[in-house]
């Protein structure tokens, strides 16, 4: 009896390890996500210019636009997304398209100020030829003690 216990419970404690294991997939988004804030914050649009989608969506506070303006906010630093602190992520992934959400505190220089802010950002990313591209970019402001399910 004694030994079946210890196999069983030597069995959930591999299924439990199984399950908490981040793919590989996910990984590599997740990778993605946080380069992109490292990107946004160098204001380094060519490889922010292969990750977005022509057809990309950004949602902001301020407003909602597509790719060309995004590019052009970053470019011209109208928005300076000067550091994005992660405190959360979660990744879920359906076939060839995955969705990130990372709850942030976001520093960035806007009209003349630094100005810091709570979101939880939705991500959602296609995966084209070998290529991830982002498709929505979406801010949602949020209180500090909110919380992403996982």
């Amino acid at each position: 009896m004694k030994r079946l216990f210890t196999l069983v419970f030597l069995f959930s404690i591999s299924i439990a390890f199984v399950q908490a294991q981040e793919s590989e997939t996910e990984k590599e988004i997740k990778k993605l996500s946080m380069d992109k804030w490292q990107w946004m914050a160098d204001k380094d649009v060519a490889k922010l210019e292969k990750l977005f989608d022509d057809k990309a969506k950004f949602v902001h506070m301020s407003g909602s636009w597509k790719k060309d303006r995004e590019m052009e906010i970053i470019e011209t630093g109208s928005i300076w997304y000067k550091n994005a602190e992660v405190h959360d992520t979660a990744i879920e992934i359906s076939g060839n398209t995955a969705v990130v959400w990372n709850r942030i505190t976001l520093t960035a220089f806007v009209r003349g100020n630094d100005v810091e802010n709570e979101f939880t950002v939705t991500e959602v990313y296609q995966k084209q030829g070998d290529d991830w591209k982002m498709l929505v970019f979406t801010f949602s402001s949020v209180r500090d003690t909110h919380e992403i399910e996982h």
